[in-house]
């Protein structure tokens, strides 16, 4: 399902199918070439009977309602922020994945699939090869992560091992020692409070007045009960947000927008900061492409630039979202097909879905009115 904005969709309804097709091909020319495009190769692209005087009148009706633009004096035309808006949401054609691609997507997402944080690394770099743009990759989960169950394990007087299951079902561990002695039951003791107080609630209600009580319950004196409340906001807060991974920034020097360094260097900058990162514009659902185009970011380093990102369900209430930035002359339709058959081969694998990720197939469409359909055409 792809998301857009929908600024200008009531002049867009009112251009005629010429005008769409015209305004269809200028944008599609200006993302494989660059340049700004004239009525004569609008002409030669349509290969119809419409002389290029008419192409030329149509394209300066364009201009006047504000989806065309003339960077120069008797030069071609190129796309507006509010053209490509519109080429996104009526426009742009559905476009397949290579077999080879898809290929290279299933086998690298299948041998990573155990190890999340390194699966972030390889989808953010698949992505930014594939797309030829710089990519991120995130993890996070959607729901209250609390920790379900307290075991402490007994080693030597001053050792013992912090075994906490959590709420989504993974298991964490740290050895902890101490300057102190410590015996077993005085651990059986804390397992039992901890449990009782500690389990089922959110990082944000391991407070320093929980930590008191129950070290004042438990008779410590040590600062024992500290650092097992420590370890557990460390794992609390380490569940919430898996990580997030930029990739590519050197694909960012290869599109002539960004031949200025000073101005790919910002943006370089700004892509390198996790928080910012998180600030980007996200889907509110698995499946769901978004887009925002050029002054639609609300960041300055973006404002000629475009995102694209897709949402998954990575399972266990985590989703994951994947994205790649680029000038606003992306290849939109080339991007989209890739993110989305990327988010659908995660969903399948972390998911838990049942079936074969092969069963993919080659091609991953994307229907602008509704739900994603995958399958040969």
């Amino acid at each position: 399902m792809l998301k857009t904005e929908g600024f200008v969709l009531n002049q867009a309804i009112n251009l005629s199918e010429r005008k769409k097709e015209i305004l269809r091909t200028v944008v599609e020319l200006y993302v494989k070439g660059a340049e700004p495009v004239g009525s004569k190769a609008v002409a030669e692209a349509l290969e119809s009977s419409v002389s290029s005087a008419t192409i030329r009148s149509e394209m300066a009706d364009l201009e006047s309602l504000g989806f065309l633009e003339q960077p120069h004096t008797s030069a071609g035309r190129i796309p507006s922020s509010s053209g490509y808006r519109i080429y996104v949401n009526e426009l742009m054609m559905d476009q397949n994945i290579s077999k080879d691609d898809a290929d290279v997507i299933n086998s690298t997402l299948d041998g990573n699939v155990a190890e999340p944080v390194h699966l972030l690394n390889e989808v953010g770099n698949l992505t930014s090869r594939l797309t030829t743009y710089p990519a991120y990759a995130m993890a996070s989960a959607t729901g209250i992560v609390c920790i379900a169950r307290f075991d402490l394990i007994f080693v030597d007087n001053t050792t013992f091992i912090i075994v906490a299951l959590l709420s989504n079902d993974t298991v964490k561990n740290k050895l902890v020692h101490l300057t102190t002695s410590i015996q077993p039951p005085m651990l059986t003791k804390l397992s039992a409070v901890l449990n009782a107080s500690f389990t089922g609630i959110p990082e944000e209600r391991i407070t320093t007045t929980l930590i008191t009580s129950t070290e004042r319950a438990v008779g410590d004196t040590t600062g024992v009960v500290a650092i097992i409340a420590g370890f557990s906001i460390e794992l609390l807060a380490e569940a919430k947000s898996i990580g997030t991974r930029f990739s590519g920034a050197i694909n960012l020097l290869n599109h002539p927008e960004y031949r200025d360094f000073d101005k790919a260097q910002r943006i370089i900058r700004y892509l390198s900061d996790a928080n910012e990162l998180k600030k980007l514009p996200s889907p509110d659902c698995p499946g769901e492409i978004k887009i925002t185009i050029g002054p639609e970011n609300l960041a300055d380093e973006l404002r000629d630039s475009s995102v694209m990102a897709v949402k998954y369900d990575a399972g266990n209430e985590i989703q994951g979202l994947i994205g790649v930035v680029g000038p606003t002359r992306m290849d939109y339709s080339k991007v989209a097909a890739h993110l989305s058959y990327m988010a659908q081969g995660l969903s399948w694998l972390l998911g838990g879905l049942s079936g074969d990720l092969m069963q993919l197939g080659t091609t991953a469409k994307i229907n602008k009115t509704g739900d994603e359909d995958i399958g040969e055409k």
